[in-house]
């Protein structure tokens, strides 16, 4: 359930841009009428309204998931208040130059800023952030915790690389399919792959893990 509240403003995005671009000239009508304020010059070209909807839309999603976690009671998390202050500028500024890149370069930017997140922590802070976030669950040895999170630390790095490289050599559609599936399915294999690696301390006894 969390998995998918965590990637709702995602699968929001895709599913506002294929509509919008189901039919161009109908979503170019409603965006200059309804948003034409927010648009310099304030008429939506067709080619640019699935990405203007599109960003529009996973701007309020995010808002509302802030509001939800506040309205409930609990922690907003840091990467949530970075990809809200991404989403709101980034996607501001798209919307306002007609402009498909800035909305483009938000993933790669939430990827580094989580990798220069692992990668600092330890540095700066003398913390190992995944530690943080998963020793209440996890007993490792502090060997492991290290490559783990440098793996995380390469797993982010990579992906931001990846974004661009998809947002600049393919069509806008296919960057909206990879950004929806692809990086679920990045993440996904990352994360089964990451635990088979664990495996092999999750079975061992205390005994055996401390000399690892």
């Amino acid at each position: 359930m969390k998995l998918l509240f965590d990637f709702l403003p995602i699968i929001l995005f895709f599913a506002a841009f294929k509509v919008a671009g189901n039919d161009k000239e109908a979503a170019a009508a409603f965006a200059s009428e309804h948003f034409g304020f927010l648009v310099s010059g304030g008429q939506v070209r067709p080619d640019d309204a699935p990405v203007l909807l599109a960003t529009l839309v996973v701007i309020v999603a995010t808002l509302v998931q802030v509001l939800v976690l506040k309205l409930r009671g609990k922690k907003v998390d840091t990467m949530l208040w970075v990809s809200l202050m991404l989403v709101v500028v980034l996607g501001g500024l798209g919307i306002w130059f007609h402009s498909e890149t800035f909305i483009k370069w938000k993933p790669t930017l939430l990827y580094w800023v989580m990798s220069a997140a692992f990668l600092l922590g330890p540095l700066l802070m003398g913390k190992n952030l995944l530690r943080m976030l998963l020793g209440a669950q996890l007993e490792l040895p502090d060997a492991v915790w290290q490559r783990l999170n440098l793996a995380w630390v390469g797993f982010f790095a990579a992906m931001g690389a990846l974004n661009l490289w998809v947002a600049y050599t393919f069509s806008t559609d296919i960057w909206v399919n990879f950004k929806l599936f692809g990086s679920l399915g990045l993440m996904l294999v990352f994360t089964v792959a990451q635990g088979l690696y664990l495996s092999r301390y999750l079975s061992d006894g205390p005994s055996t893990k401390e000399n690892r």
